[in-house]
């Protein structure tokens, strides 16, 4: 069985468009950035850029599509931002109306793909630093919260920040922050260490996306900025349409994360 691990980007991109592929991609194509996304047609498409540029520890651009294009030129020239995510998800008037494996009959010639830097893509550093990953340890989704956090708006746009959580051990919060800081491009450093409910989150074992995780005696709930945000965003602004992926289901670019680290 082939190790998802170590699996280039375009071989994983294949098996998740033949649907031999639907599950959460963490820990997949380690040295390589993923991405989550966000597709709106044109007429919103400049005010969520403008909300992208505002709310840049949420939402970094790794790259956006031409109008009516499904290719991601920079991020992965053979992609295809309509069949390679495991998951989808298509908002109508900020309701979830369904959860689909492939876009392509939402697919619309005035539409705009966004892709967003992912937290999956520093894990690998982390992992380097031998900083474990529950998620990854446990075979679960990464536990994502709406947080009371609030983020700037632009148009259209507003609302609160989402934030996903590793559980640390107390003695390597320092280093897991200093590891993540380089990564501006995929959220960088922590938003907040510690207690939960200082940033709106009531209850740390029922995630408002994702699973929960295990926190053992000694470890610390650690919060970063999320790319689920333009899903919260959706449900409180309410396009006529926004399709994301699922949360933890990520497009797998060619992008090397080391390019995306500051030196």
């Amino acid at each position: 069985m082939i190790d998802l691990s170590q699996a280039t980007p375009a071989e994983l991109r294949s098996m998740i468009r033949n649907n031999e592929l639907i599950k959460p991609t963490a820990g997949m194509a380690n040295g390589y950035a993923q991405a989550n996304l966000a597709i709106l047609k044109k007429e919103h498409a400049f005010d969520f850029l403008l909300f992208c540029q505002r709310n840049p520890k949420s939402c970094p651009l790794l790259d956006v599509t031409e109008i009516g294009s499904p290719i991601p030129a920079f991020a992965a020239k053979s992609g295809d931002i309509r069949t390679d995510i495991p998951k989808y998800r298509v908002y109508k008037y900020g309701e979830l109306v369904e959860e689909v494996t492939d876009i392509s009959n939402y697919w619309e010639d005035d539409m705009v793909g966004f892709l967003i830097g992912c937290s999956f893509t520093f894990e690998h550093a982390l992992l380097n630093n031998d900083i474990s990953i529950r998620h990854i340890e446990e075979g679960c989704n990464v536990p994502m919260y709406k947080t009371n956090i609030p983020c700037i708006e632009a148009g259209i746009f507003h609302g609160k920040m989402v934030a996903s959580m590793r559980p640390i051990p107390q003695k390597d919060v320092v280093r897991a922050a200093q590891v993540t800081s380089r990564f501006p491009a995929v959220h960088g450093a922590p938003i907040h260490i510690g207690d939960p409910e200082a940033i709106g989150v009531s209850s740390i074992n029922h995630p408002d996306f994702g699973d929960p995780v295990t926190i053992r005696e000694g470890e610390v709930p650690v919060f970063w900025a999320c790319g689920v945000t333009p899903q919260s965003i959706a449900m409180e602004t309410k396009p006529e349409i926004m399709i994301t992926h699922a949360p933890g289901h990520m497009f797998i670019t060619d992008i090397r994360d080391e390019k995306l680290g500051v030196l």
